[in-house]
């Protein structure tokens, strides 16, 4: 887990985006989250706590709310933890310019973890049951299908 992709990628002093830092929390549930990003083109990111960052996928089309919808998510670099209350505008000139809302936000409880393989029961406002995340080989190695079993 690394923020120097995160970090590398942004001008601190021309947007409001949390610097942030790997922390490790003792206790308590892993936050889930999505953010709805108005960038050059529409799409949501995910968001999973998960070794102190914020493990982060861009969904191209509407999350999945019902079985037998599957999305393509892209995995992007790592977030600090602290992204998981940031909205607002990254300004023009910075990487993702554009407005970022939070769409949905809650919790989720982990299931099971490899490294091609994640299944997480949501409990979100929106998104509420058991998802999955199955890494692909489409489109290079951060290609994954996100879905509700």
């Amino acid at each position: 887990m690394s923020l120097i992709q995160y970090v590398k990628k942004r001008k601190f002093s021309k947007t409001s985006e949390p610097k942030g830092k790997i922390k490790s929390r003792k206790s308590g549930k892993l936050i889930y989250l999505i953010h709805e990003h108005h960038a050059s083109h529409l799409h949501w990111d995910l968001r999973l706590e998960m070794s102190g960052v914020l493990k982060s996928w861009a969904v191209p089309k509407l999350p999945p709310k019902t079985k037998n919808e599957k999305r393509l998510a892209i995995q992007v670099e790592d977030h600090p933890l602290s992204y998981a209350k940031f909205h607002g505008i990254i300004p023009e000139g910075n990487y993702g310019a554009g407005e970022v809302k939070i769409w949905d936000k809650g919790t989720y409880e982990l299931i099971e973890k490899s490294p091609t393989k994640i299944v997480m029961n949501i409990l979100g406002k929106k998104l509420k049951g058991k998802y999955c995340l199955i890494k692909t080989n489409y489109s290079g190695k951060k290609s994954w299908l996100f879905f509700k079993i």
